[in-house]
């Protein structure tokens, strides 16, 4: 991931981090939360947790590795199984409300990482204020049908920055189980631990 922040006075901070995600045969999601560094850094972003998701329980866990701790909660409803913009761009239906400031198009077709993904572009124009000029907001999803994942999402907002997310690497191989699991010695948190004798 790589990020863009506008500061007030025009000057921009570019940051990157990397995390690993992974989905087991199973279904479960693990995905990484890493620190974010400066993009000219070569240091690697710390891991500070973990979110644990699986969908056929609805259980998601958030792992904090700072506190060594654990939360988890029960999802209402399953994630929706294709991202709006594909289902927008496929069926003809726009996801953006349809008006004169804002646009969706299909971009079609391309490979990225070996994979054939499917794009589409939605932008929104935020009028002029004062004679000024009118800001666009773009936001871009790259689809894998075959992953059932965006593998690249591009948001743009000239007014605080941007955010490209790409995922690289793909493997098929299943992942190590470990990973969903709360590590040992992990304490559930808001529960008070009681002192030992």
């Amino acid at each position: 991931m790589e990020r863009v922040n506008v500061q007030r006075a025009g000057a921009t901070i570019k940051l990157k981090t990397v995390r690993e995600i992974g989905r087991d045969s199973r279904g479960r999601i693990f995905n990484e939360m890493r620190t974010l560094v400066s993009s000219a850094s070569n240091d690697s972003p710390e891991v500070i947790g973990v979110h644990v998701y699986d969908p056929q329980t609805r259980v998601s866990t958030m792992v904090d590795d700072r506190l060594r701790t654990f939360s988890t909660n029960t999802v209402n409803r399953p994630p929706e199984m294709v991202p709006p913009s594909f289902l927008s761009a496929s069926s003809g239906l726009n996801t953006l409300p349809q008006n004169q400031f804002t646009r969706e198009e299909d971009l079609g077709n391309k490979v990225i990482e070996g994979l054939m993904v499917h794009g589409v572009r939605q932008s929104q124009t935020i009028p002029a204020e004062n004679g000024g000029k009118g800001v666009v907001i773009t936001d871009e999803y790259w689809y894998s049908e075959d992953l059932r994942i965006n593998l690249v999402i591009k948001h743009n907002d000239p007014r605080t920055g941007g955010v490209t997310m790409m995922v690289t690497g793909v493997t098929r191989a299943e992942p190590d189980p470990a990973r969903f699991q709360i590590p040992e010695g992990y304490t559930q948190a808001g529960v008070r631990q009681e002192a030992k004798q």
